[in-house]
């Protein structure tokens, strides 16, 4: 299994947090949002423990997160970094794209950003 300083895990433990907070939306009734899967092709697989070992994305992802609040539709992405500031080249252009577009269609969007340094 990976290790929490692996690429494959970046970004989990914010995302651990940011899905335990939507099921306490959710189960409040103020929120309904959903984590959108990465689509990935398995291309090893590890017969021991089914873990995927080697993949390959796709196509390009959107953002992280979609759902609707009190009837606000809203979509983010999830970001964690190592450092105390936020490259907003970690942003790609075709997340940028999407969010525009939700917004066009009455969406509200952002991205969340989690700091290692500040974790560490």
């Amino acid at each position: 299994m990976g290790t929490w300083s692996s690429r494959g895990l970046r970004g989990s433990t914010l995302e651990d947090m940011i899905n335990m907070t939507n099921e306490n939306y959710r189960d409040k009734k103020l929120a309904l949002i959903q984590k959108i899967p990465t689509p990935i092709t398995p291309v090893k697989i590890d017969q021991q423990t089914r873990h995927i070992t080697l993949a390959y994305f796709e196509k390009q992802s959107t953002v992280d997160y979609i759902g609707a609040v009190q009837g606000i539709p809203i979509c983010f992405d999830a970001k964690e970094c190592a450092v105390d500031t936020f490259p907003m080249m970690n942003i790609h252009e075709h997340q940028v794209k999407f969010m525009e577009d939700f917004e066009k269609q009455g969406g509200h969007w952002c991205s969340l950003q989690q700091s290692l340094v500040s974790v560490v």
